[in-house]
């Protein structure tokens, strides 16, 4: 997980005063957990969830399905962290749906996902920039449709496949959209979509 992300999560959860039992989708043992962020260290019940295998280390990590999450009751966890993980879920509305049923009332979900957002050459580089000035220059000159009517996303990286890319909108209305209080910000470039809410 890059830095700048693992960060945005930590501001974000930081900010909520995360309380309570944890639960990350697609948690990994290493240091890319999310249970590992600094503001979750007084919180004792984290637990994660991932295809590839349990692990145990100071909190667990059963190996299971996100899309059918029986081994969790409904409203279980105050908190649901989801990072880099629905763009290689084929039926992501499915984990969604499970994400929202296993938070409790007044809950926290916080999603990342990885994005894009605007078309043409301002995508890749500051439109005020010496490298966004050149790069419109090019766009017209060679009429390069990438150039043109593309947009910067991360590339595919299979794990074990890698299906989608998400918009702000998407998180705002798909994944949070009966949420409360909800939070969409975007890091980097390419982009990497974050969105947070409180379920009522």
């Amino acid at each position: 997980m890059n830095p700048v992300v693992y960060q945005a999560f930590e501001e974000i959860c930081s900010q909520a005063h995360v309380r309570g039992p944890v639960l990350e989708v697609g948690a990994v043992p290493g240091s890319d957990s999310l249970l590992r962020m600094a503001c979750l260290q007084n919180v004792q019940d984290r637990v994660g969830i991932n295809l590839v295998g349990a692990f145990e280390g100071g909190w667990e990590i059963i190996q299971g399905n996100a899309n059918h999450m029986a081994c969790f009751e409904d409203n279980r966890f105050q908190t649901v962290l989801c990072n880099a993980t629905l763009e290689h879920d084929p039926l992501f509305w499915k984990t969604i749906t499970e994400i929202h049923r296993v938070t409790a009332q007044g809950g926290l979900i916080v999603i990342g996902v990885p994005g894009f957002a605007g078309m043409g050459s301002e995508t890749f580089a500051p439109r005020k920039s010496m490298l966004g000035f050149l790069f419109r220059i090019l766009a017209k000159v060679t009429k390069n449709d990438a150039l043109l009517a593309g947009t910067v996303t991360l590339g595919e990286h299979a794990f074990p496949g890698d299906y989608y890319r998400f918009t702000e909108q998407a998180m705002r209305e798909v994944f949070l959209g009966d949420l409360a209080n909800i939070g969409v910000r975007r890091v980097m470039n390419p982009p990497r979509i974050l969105g947070w809410g409180r379920k009522p």
